[in-house]
């Protein structure tokens, strides 16, 4: 029963996009930690230049199953009395036959509001996907047609590009932030061409990858003890087809340790804990599945390291010295 599961899930991940779209980001349980990659108008928070890598490996046991790895890069700048963020992101993942990968500059203008800012972001960069059909395999039977006859399905390696942008609103408080952003705003269409180098497209095989909206949501609380914080957030996400929702709550020692816990709506329960010192941080979490998937898989990992510096871009602190003819 359990091999059984796993070939139904692998079939799916397999053929599942071509007859509805194209899943272009990744489900991150530690969502919180990287805001960026699903809001632009998040990049460049703080005063640092923050560098940010992660991966995730789901459904642990089933063949097929979704790997991802992402990263990013960020800092804060002022030109006279106003304030930017720039950055890069990067996501490349594998689900089924299907190779993924999602690069974009992201740029956002905060404006200023007391001790708050409000950010407004872009995002303009490309989608790429790639699809091994040489690799497909579908029994034939009575609701089945075997890959071979189906037109429906590329029997060799294809791969597309497409042009993608994102937009971001984000507020930033001192003890909470909130966000609504959309990625893929012009839903790009990725139209296949045989990775032989013909070039051809005979088929017209082709699939779009659709707009997802987010809402994100986070807190810092502070409790009597000064050395304890809880940090709560919320993500809630959707393509007007599916929709996603999911809760975290940490518990921060002296800024320096934290552990949680979070709950994905009808998929999974999350289990995480991580560490900053001197401007390194790390971050691990391990996904418990609620739905049959469990009956198949041992659980879904997920890691990201990265490192922040302090961004002195005046000329206040720079040293200045003195010739030694006039000494």
């Amino acid at each position: 029963m359990r091999r059984l599961l796993q070939h139904i899930i692998l079939v799916v991940l397999c053929v599942l996009p071509f007859a509805a779209h194209a899943q272009m980001d990744i489900q991150l349980s530690q969502y919180w930690a990287a805001p960026s990659y699903y809001n632009a108008g998040a990049v460049g928070q703080g005063d640092k230049l923050n560098i940010l890598a992660g991966t995730r490996q789901q459904w642990i046991g089933i063949e097929g199953a979704p790997s991802a790895f992402w990263g990013r890069v960020d800092m804060p700048f002022k030109i006279l009395s106003s304030h930017h963020g720039v950055g890069i992101t990067f996501s490349s993942g594998t689900e089924g036959l299907f190779s993924n990968m999602v690069f974009g500059a992201q740029y956002a203008y905060k404006y200023k509001i007391k001790k708050s800012y409000l950010c407004i972001g872009v995002q303009a960069g490309i989608v790429n996907q790639k699809f091994d059909g040489t690799k497909v395999e579908i029994p034939s039977s009575d609701h089945h047609t075997p890959a071979g006859e189906d037109e429906d399905i590329p029997t060799t390696e294809v791969e597309g590009l497409s042009f993608d942008m994102g937009l971001g609103i984000y507020y930033v408080h001192p003890y909470f932030n909130v966000g609504i952003s959309v990625t893929h705003l012009t839903e790009p269409t990725i139209r296949y061409d045989d990775s032989s180098g013909s070039g051809q497209n005979e088929n017209g095989f082709e699939v779009f990858v659709p707009r997802q909206f987010y809402f994100i949501a986070g807190g810092n609380i502070p409790l009597k003890n000064p050395l304890y914080e809880i940090q709560p957030s919320v993500m809630v996400s959707t393509d007007l087809n599916v929709f996603t929702a999911e809760a975290t709550v940490r518990l921060r020692y002296n800024k320096f340790f934290w552990g949680g816990v979070g709950y994905r709506w009808n998929d999974a329960v999350s289990i995480m804990a991580g560490a900053e010192y001197k401007g390194f941080i790390l971050g691990y979490s391990y996904d418990l599945p609620v739905t049959a998937v469990l009956k198949a898989s041992s659980g879904s990992h997920e890691v990201f390291v990265g490192y922040s510096m302090k961004l002195d871009l005046s000329d206040k602190n720079k040293t200045k010295h003195k010739s030694i003819r006039i000494l």
